[in-house]
């Protein structure tokens, strides 16, 4: 039982790497051969090994791969067109691009960008990606800067986040108050969206401002970031393993550490964004708000 057990994690990890492969190179055309040697397995069983751990075929994670990149680009990149959306993701022809869409999301791509089921879309990216273990992580001791932020509070099913994101960006571009490529961007979960029953589930996406917010129809309103010591991780990758990062934190990090927390929630800063670069290349930085303790040397986080 062991050696299965040891078999099994390797088996894992070589595929986790395929995958990670495969979003560093979502503009490559990647063939059977070359996946199978990044696994390490020979191409008779690649497939069937992947297929089995996964959940889907090597073809078909590539494919629905290069179509999350372009529903992101299609939802938030409102002045790119869909043709130039649809050869980025490697297919032939706007048509094909709208046939495999509509396969994968339930909706072509112009009913896509007009009104994103985001549910639907959630729902075709339900297979499980190896883990291969969590690495060490570097944790930092930071003094975060008290911030003001414009915030929209997303409240309901974790899946229905974008609905909200989508509301906050309107925001910002009609209002240039908070504008993306200059001010920090925040989400903060009120509750692990594991655990919080769907209809509970609240997340506020805050972007730093200047000023009070002023009425708007998006339901955007002032708040604030406080300021204080914090234990601080950078993730990277993608957004839907953001939570490995936090459970670092609590569960390998603060036993060792002999700190105590704050009243109040873990937050993240997200340093870049899923519509201009590959998931893979996100970067993410997670804090966790700590008690004061004056002995302790102290980062200055970025304002």
């Amino acid at each position: 039982m062991p050696n299965d057990q040891h078999k099994n994690r390797l088996r894992g990890t070589s595929i986790a790497r395929v995958c990670d492969y495969i979003q560093q190179n979502l503009d490559e055309e990647l063939t059977l051969h070359q996946l199978s040697h990044v696994a390490g397995l020979s191409k008779f069983h690649f497939q069937r090994v992947f297929t089995s751990l996964v959940g889907v075929s090597p073809a078909k994670f590539y494919q629905l791969a290069r179509l999350k990149r372009a529903s992101f680009v299609l939802a938030f990149e409102i002045n790119r067109k869909v043709i130039d959306i649809a050869f980025e993701a490697g297919f032939e022809s706007p048509e094909a691009f709208a046939r495999a869409f509509k396969r994968a999301f339930g909706q072509s791509p112009s009913e896509f960008r007009s009104a994103p089921d985001w549910p639907q879309w959630d729902g075709a990216f339900q297979f499980q990606i190896p883990k291969v273990g969590e690495s060490e992580m570097r944790v930092d001791i930071v003094n975060f800067e008290e911030t003001p932020v414009a915030l929209i509070e997303h409240k309901g099913p974790p899946e229905r986040v974008y609905e909200t994101a989508e509301r906050f960006i309107a925001w910002r571009r009609q209002t240039g108050l908070s504008p993306v490529a200059t001010s920090q961007t925040f989400g903060v979960p009120y509750g692990d969206p594991k655990v919080v029953a769907p209809e509970d589930f609240r997340f506020h996406i805050c972007g730093a401002i200047r000023g009070d917010v002023p009425k708007n129809p998006q339901g955007v309103t002032s708040g604030t970031i406080p300021g204080g010591r914090c234990a601080r991780v950078r993730h990277s990758g993608s957004h839907d393993l953001i939570e490995d990062g936090v459970s670092f934190l609590y569960r390998d990090w603060l036993p060792q550490s002999g700190e105590s927390l704050r009243d109040f929630p873990v937050f993240f800063e997200y340093l870049n964004f899923v519509h201009d670069v590959d998931e893979c290349d996100l970067e993410t930085d997670i804090y966790l708000p700590l008690k004061s303790c004056g002995s302790a040397p102290l980062f200055t986080s970025r304002p």
